[in-house]
């Protein structure tokens, strides 16, 4: 992709995700040929919905042809239903296991949805349950079990299963976090900051429990991380991590921020998180989590364009359903291309996130 085409997606992009008037109208026009790679493009990335809403920013004579632009309606209008499949689903499993007296949190997903201009344009990907203790995630498996659901044991001790055609997860781990030295100091995050309960949209009477907004940027934040250090992240998560910086960073305390990620170890990817959100996504910088930006962004933009979402679009990648010792290989060298990256940005927890990916223990 042309370093003109990148600039004209992102144009659209930052368009969309602000609901703002177009930044850079030099960006344009473009060929036939261009915009058929411009909307590749958005797919790969997974925020074809998000460009489509900044496509009503650009003026009529710069729109992309007729029948692309009826393509692209058309995959808006798909994902637009399927958030809407996926918020009916999501609320119909969590009304369940609250009548079983459990306590699910909603992790990413939807929760963070929320926090769109455009929330239906959003694309999803599966939903992601966390219990904060063993004896829930026991109790909500069984749940699942006793409708006859097929459920999947992974390698990291998540269970993963369909409902209504969505895809779950339960999850025993809040945060991506894996440097076991930090456990101790997770679990004191946890329980300081705490959940909320939240709709999941105006119209919504089922009240849906997410972490705090502090407990949420930080677990952004990790999740970037773990997929930047493995196979690959891509612009959808990126996004995801502007807005809920957007939404949420008069609720937490700046200071507080810096120190636990001081503490964590992961300052100086912070930094460079922080100047890609500014720099390449226009995120003001006074809805950081806190003042710290690297000179460039130009580290985590090369895994972003390289990869795609969750790096599914890198050449030689490995589908979740190959062989146990393709995907180990693929892991491998995935440690060996980003491993200056890695112990550069995170050292400590590139150690351990490695380590847990060779031995199959990360999705």
């Amino acid at each position: 992709m042309s370093d003109h085409l990148r600039t004209s997606l992102l144009t659209l992009l930052r368009a969309g995700l602000w609901e703002q008037p177009i930044d850079r109208l030099s960006a344009f026009p473009l060929s036939d040929e261009a915009w058929q790679a411009l909307f590749r493009m958005t797919r790969q990335q997974t925020v074809t919905g998000i460009v489509f809403r900044g496509l009503h920013y650009l003026p009529d004579e710069l729109l992309p042809p007729e029948h692309l632009l009826i393509r692209w309606t058309a995959e808006a209008d798909a994902i637009e239903r399927k958030n809407r499949q996926m918020n009916r689903t999501l609320l119909q499993l969590y009304s369940l296991f609250t009548s079983r007296g459990l306590r699910p949190i909603l992790q990413k997903g939807q929760g963070v949805a929320r926090l769109y201009e455009q929330p239906l344009l959003r694309e999803c990907g599966d939903i992601d349950f966390y219990f904060n203790d063993r004896s829930s995630w026991q109790a909500a498996l069984r749940c699942i079990e006793q409708q006859g659901i097929r459920v999947r044991h992974m390698a990291d001790r998540s269970i993963s299963y369909y409902w209504q055609g969505i895809e779950v997860e339960h999850h025993l781990r809040l945060f991506d976090l894996y440097n076991p030295f930090l456990q101790t100091r997770a679990g004191d995050l946890e329980r300081r900051w705490g959940y909320h309960s939240v709709a999941l949209s105006p119209a919504s009477e089922v009240l849906v429990t997410v972490p705090s907004p502090f407990i949420n940027l930080l677990l952004l934040n990790l999740h970037i991380l773990k997929h930047a250090l493995g196979w690959g992240i891509g612009l959808r998560q990126l996004c995801d991590m502007a807005r809920a910086c957007h939404r949420l960073h008069t609720e937490i305390d700046p200071d507080e921020m810096k120190k636990i990620c001081r503490k964590l170890g992961i300052g100086q990817w912070c930094s460079l998180l922080h100047a890609f959100l500014v720099e390449v996504l226009g995120l003001p910088a006074e809805c950081l989590p806190y003042p710290a930006q690297a000179p460039t962004s130009q580290p985590l933009a090369d895994i972003v364009w390289q990869g795609g979402n969750f790096g599914q679009h890198r050449s030689g990648h490995v589908r979740s359903d190959g062989s146990v010792w393709r995907r180990k290989w693929q892991t491998a060298h995935s440690f060996r291309r980003n491993i200056r990256f890695a112990f550069r940005y995170a050292p400590k927890e590139a150690f351990w996130i490695f380590a847990d990916l060779m031995k199959g223990q990360i999705k």
